[in-house]
């Protein structure tokens, strides 16, 4: 369904500002590869959305999805591998997000900074400049250190 509608999902999928929809168990990306029409605002210009769906086009979605369904397969493989991430780590947040920060990330990433940017999910897309920023500010102060 994906592959099919690869400009459609795309151009629905990279948006903010989504009014409230009730939720429908296992139909989102369905949903957002049929929909003649995308809501809310994009996340990002014409130009670059066209690198996605270039990229998309030419290699498909499944392999992105088969991360997804061998989530339990390699919660078995890497049983024994300790969890805890020991290095220094920055976490940029959306504080427009819908996904919420965790509040056991830094029980399996001790030495992890938290920052916000005023932004939901498309942090990357939707502050490309205040993203990089602040991920080289952070950089500057562990070299410095």
């Amino acid at each position: 369904m994906l592959d099919a509608h690869t400009d459609r999902f795309l151009r629905n999928l990279f948006r903010n500002n989504l009014p409230p929809a009730p939720p429908e168990p296992g139909m989102m990306m369905i949903n957002l590869a049929t929909a003649a029409a995308p809501a809310g605002d994009p996340v990002m210009s014409g130009e670059d959305l066209a690198v996605f769906i270039a990229a998309f086009e030419e290699t498909g979605f499944t392999a992105s999805i088969n991360w997804y369904r061998n989530m339990d397969r390699n919660w078995h493989i890497l049983a024994d591998v300790d969890p805890i991430v020991r290095q220094p780590a920055l976490m940029i947040y959306g504080t427009r997000d819908m996904i919420p920060p965790s509040e056991a990330l830094a029980d399996f990433v001790p030495n992890v900074e938290m920052l916000s940017l005023d932004s939901g999910h498309w942090i990357q897309q939707e502050k490309p400049g205040e993203t990089t920023r602040t991920i080289l500010d952070w950089l500057a102060v562990r070299q410095a250190a």
